[in-house]
């Protein structure tokens, strides 16, 4: 008989009511969630935010992982902007395990290039760009596992990311990577528009699944689109996934109450 797993649901704090991550806390509990995914801004800012991340680890916060926010990624074509891209994700990975969290989440790029939109021929071919990856990953894996947590690399979709889009494709680099600290982190939105087929791509991939993001199809909130939940989150359970679903998406009708129909939604829709 098969073992059904409790869903772990967090929400992105920027969805959040409320003006400390205390408060963003009180509400999230009260509508059923878990934890609080949190943003890495670039610059620092996530270190620099450290007083306020231990005040509300001590006031009971769970803040499980952080999903980057910045204008470059170690993908970048400029080396100058990798430095600095891996550079940011190293201080973040050790953020994230200084409050009791445990990993960060990245694309490979985003918004740098699209093989879908002109001129459609990127400047550095595909052994390069692989190249450029693996360098990234095998850095940042080795301080992620120093650090006792874990880097997800996140695909993207097509009009997104030219280099990674798919969750074959993450886990291909990965493990030529062969770091146990780096990891898939998967996104419902980006799976919906890449994948044929969504949940047999987590089943395919789930040696490497160490993250889920949701959102629907539509990129709001799930419940709002056409995705199908039953068998995405089958598929997640059938895994063996224990960690937290986060919640990162744009919100139709009414912000509080988009946010406080999820939990119910996806417990609903879950095996």
């Amino acid at each position: 008989m098969a073992v059904h797993r409790p869903l772990k649901l967090a929400c992105q704090e920027q969805l959040l009511p409320g003006d400390t991550l205390q408060r963003k806390w009180e509400f999230a509990a009260r509508a059923g969630y878990d934890g609080i995914e949190l943003r890495g801004r670039g610059d620092f800012a996530f270190r620099d935010r450290l007083p306020e991340l231990r005040a509300a680890r001590r006031d009971g916060v769970v803040m499980p992982t952080v999903c980057v926010d910045m204008r470059h990624f170690f993908g970048a074509f400029d080396p100058e902007q990798r430095r600095d891209a891996v550079a940011q994700l190293k201080s973040q990975l050790s953020v994230i395990a200084e409050i009791g969290g445990g990993a960060a989440q990245t694309p490979a790029s985003y918004g740098m290039f699209s093989r879908r939109l002109p001129p459609f021929e990127p400047p550095r071919s595909e052994a390069e760009d692989r190249e450029v990856l693996l360098e990234g990953l095998a850095e940042l894996g080795e301080h992620a596992a120093a650090e006792g947590v874990v880097l997800l690399l996140e695909p993207l979709n097509r009009y997104e990311d030219h280099m990674v889009n798919r969750l074959d494709q993450a886990a291909d680099l990965i493990r030529e990577a062969g770091s146990p600290a780096v990891r898939i982190g998967i996104d419902t939105y980006h799976m919906n528009i890449e994948e044929a087929d969504p949940a047999a791509a987590v089943l395919a991939a789930g040696e490497y699944i160490g993250h889920v993001q949701v959102s629907d199809s539509n990129r709001f909130q799930p419940g709002a689109g056409h995705i199908d939940w039953p068998a995405v989150l089958a598929a997640v359970d059938a895994i063996g996934y224990t960690g937290h679903l986060a919640l990162e998406c744009r919100l139709s009708g009414d912000a509080e109450e988009a946010v406080a129909s999820v939990p119910p939604f996806l417990r609903r829709a879950a095996p």
